[in-house]
């Protein structure tokens, strides 16, 4: 029996970054068809898809309620429309923390308020963004932050500040790719500070490795995982996939940065050979 999967995309990116050729011949062994389409594409037939699959919708920062609403529209979504509510908005980092699961701290600025710069070096995002556009790091606060967070503040959205961790810069980070929720392979990130953007302007180039993860970072994957199908009501099998990104704090143990449950680049260029496989299984998993 023939299934089609679309790939959900964006007009930029059409066929993402590449990462995901590798797992089309798996998902063709296991009966699917799998099309690409920008997920704004009014031609593009998700109604009548089996399931459609966020992989590339990175221009969506700016447009976040049209593709909220445009989730929500969706009949067979993975992963499904109220996870991605939660977490487009790194707001969700303040409730992992509120759990207990080591967590970088995170500091909400809404637009109008002031700013308590850390007193150390600190970084400050936009809580609803992607690829690391408007991720700015300091050395204190001043004339120079509160720019940009001015500048966030102008276009109507909320910083997040979190202090700065020197293993960013000597380690990079780690991401731990779940799938079905299972554990399935790692890799690295190098810290992206002063990196140029790709050619579609939608994110900052990143250099990735395969990695494997010592086990006390894959606890603290495993936990926040866990943590946030709690605060969801959702158990980790209703995942098409998680990516947990850590990295180390400065007194060594592993924090969580980020946790991606919409749209992540997951690394199979840098997994091992099962991987593919272990991604197809899942997929079939989300019709079951």
């Amino acid at each position: 029996m023939t299934r089609v999967a679309y790939f959900a995309s964006c007009a930029a990116m059409p066929e993402g970054d590449g990462d995901d050729a590798i797992v089309l011949p798996a998902l063709a062994d296991l009966g699917f068809t799998v099309r690409w389409a920008a997920w704004d594409d009014p031609a593009a037939g998700f109604a009548e898809a089996d399931l459609v699959v966020l992989r590339a919708t990175w221009d969506y920062p700016d447009r976040r309620e049209e593709f909220l609403g445009w989730c929500e529209s969706v009949p067979s979504l993975a992963n499904p429309a109220p996870v991605v509510r939660w977490n487009t908005d790194k707001a969700y980092l303040v409730e992992l923390y509120d759990t207990g699961v080591p967590t970088v701290p995170s500091e909400l600025i809404e637009p109008g308020e002031r700013a308590m710069w850390p007193n150390q070096p600190f970084v400050v995002k936009p809580s609803i963004g992607a690829g690391s556009r408007g991720v700015a790091k300091f050395a204190a606060g001043g004339p120079a932050a509160d720019e940009h967070l001015r500048g966030l503040h102008e276009d109507g959205r909320t910083a997040l500040v979190q202090p700065f961790q020197s293993s960013v810069d000597t380690q990079g980070e780690i991401a731990a790719v779940f799938l079905g929720g299972i554990y399935s392979h790692a890799f690295t990130k190098a810290a992206m500070f002063g990196s140029g953007s790709d050619a579609s302007g939608l994110y900052l180039e990143e250099r990735l490795a395969a990695a494997v993860p010592a086990p006390e970072v894959r606890a603290v994957a495993e936990d926040a995982l866990d943590a946030a199908c709690s605060l969801l009501s959702i158990l980790r099998a209703e995942l098409l996939y998680a990516r947990v990104d850590l990295i180390r704090g400065d007194d060594g143990r592993p924090l969580v940065l980020e946790m991606e449950l919409t749209e992540p680049t997951l690394g199979f260029r840098y997994a091992d050979a099962g991987a593919p496989l272990r991604f197809a299984s899942a997929v079939r998993q989300q019709l079951a």
